[in-house]
């Protein structure tokens, strides 16, 4: 019994594998902090949890419709006027079971085989995956440490070619938290108004994590705006990553599309989920304020201690919960026998000898650096890096 070709064509997310051996360690009693997954380890707040549970009591245990319920798009579609600015109705919103969902149906709706679509690297994991389980044909665009990890217009123009299909990209960005400034937005859109033809994919999930930087969507750029579908969700600014609440906002055909295929695979979402998610998404700041403010301190305390790290280089990261610096200096070090020649290899090494679990950049399209996750407590942010400091010493 063969299993299908598109299993061998695609690979596990190492986030996830990373996270799974953490766990299966620490059950064996071993003393693992794990940096994998980004996930706020808040629990969800209490007016979001009490609406869900009014939910219920009112007896929203059915079918839902397929782009979500009435008064949740209306509340994204608030939410997108009075947070970034931008005009759509409630057609054009599509709610999903999670932004991963999201991004599946905009990619599975849009590319066919053979076409491309440009990724600027580092990525999330699974843009990869989505866009070759669809047939399409990543064209990686490399970004360093050194530039912030972030692409120049001149790359972008240099990438696109009549095979070019769309443009994937996250701002603030998994893994580098780098966060595109609003001139910046503005000179990657001047691009795509001499092509016309490419969409443009705007991952916006970590909206809300950042600091003093502003957040701007490139769906604000009137010129490109039928081009771009902003894709969002209330997972990481709202501690709700287990109700998968994802969504998007896009151009109508874009939204009929996705609801066309969402009726295929998933239909609607989780009824109680979705309440859940009108009243985060009618919070007011206050509400969502002393988590912000936490992760803010623990940004600040990554990167100090990140930063008295001998070698390690490191930038500092203006959104999302991550810090992916470059561990290059390392390669070709060896302790006990063992040498480190990739990212994935000093991995190993630190979960073996730090017992600190961390994700290869290669996971990511970068395989100069590693993700260290600070969405955990401000102790084993400070443990976590010591144990690194010690283990990478010993790298000779």
């Amino acid at each position: 019994m063969a299993l299908a070709h598109r299993l061998s064509e695609i690979s596990e997310s190492q986030t996830i594998a990373m996270s799974k051996l953490s766990r299966e360690l620490q059950q064996q009693g071993h003393d693992i902090v794990n940096l994998t997954l980004g996930e706020p380890d808040f629990v969800t707040p209490d007016h979001i949890r009490m609406a869900a549970k009014k939910a219920i009591d009112e007896g929203y245990t059915h079918y839902t419709p397929i782009a979500g319920y009435a008064d949740l798009r209306k509340a994204i579609v608030e939410k997108f006027k009075r947070e970034n600015n931008l005009d759509f109705t409630t057609e054009q919103i599509v709610v999903s079971t999670g932004a991963k969902q999201s991004i599946a149906n905009v990619i599975l709706c849009i590319i066919n085989p053979g076409d491309e679509v440009i990724v600027p690297t580092p990525y999330w994991v699974s843009y990869s995956q989505i866009i070759i389980l669809a047939g399409g044909i990543p064209v990686y665009v490399d970004a360093g440490i050194d530039t912030n990890f972030k692409i120049t217009p001149a790359q972008l123009q240099a990438a696109i070619t009549p095979r070019t299909k769309c443009f994937i990209f996250s701002s603030p960005c998994n893994p580098s938290g780098t966060v595109y400034s609003r001139d910046e937005l503005q000179a990657l859109a001047k691009v795509f108004t001499n092509h016309p033809e490419v969409y443009v994919i705007s991952d916006e999930i970590y909206e809300h994590i950042r600091t003093q930087a502003e957040h701007y969507s490139i769906a604000s750029f009137s010129e490109i705006k039928n081009q771009v579908i902003v894709v969002n969700g209330v997972s990481k600014a709202y501690a709700m990553t287990g109700w998968r609440i994802g969504y998007i906002g896009a151009p109508l055909e874009i939204a009929k599309a996705c609801d066309k295929i969402q009726g295929q695979f998933t239909s609607g979402t989780s009824s109680i989920s979705q309440k859940a998610a009108v009243a985060a998404l009618n919070s007011t700041p206050q509400q969502m304020m002393p988590m912000l403010s936490a992760f803010a301190i623990r940004r600040k305390l990554m990167h100090e201690n990140l930063s008295d790290i001998p070698n390690l280089k490191v930038n500092n990261p203006e959104g999302a919960f991550y810090f992916f610096p470059d561990v290059s200096y390392f390669f070709g070090k060896s302790a006990d026998g063992k040498t480190i020649s990739s990212a994935e290899d000093l991995t190993m090494y630190l979960l073996a000898d730090a017992k600190v679990s961390v994700v290869t950049g290669e996971a990511f399209g970068n395989g100069n650096c590693i993700r260290l996750s600070f969405a955990t407590s401000d102790h084993l942010i400070v443990e976590a890096c010591e144990r690194i400091k010690n283990s990478l010493a010993k790298l000779v």
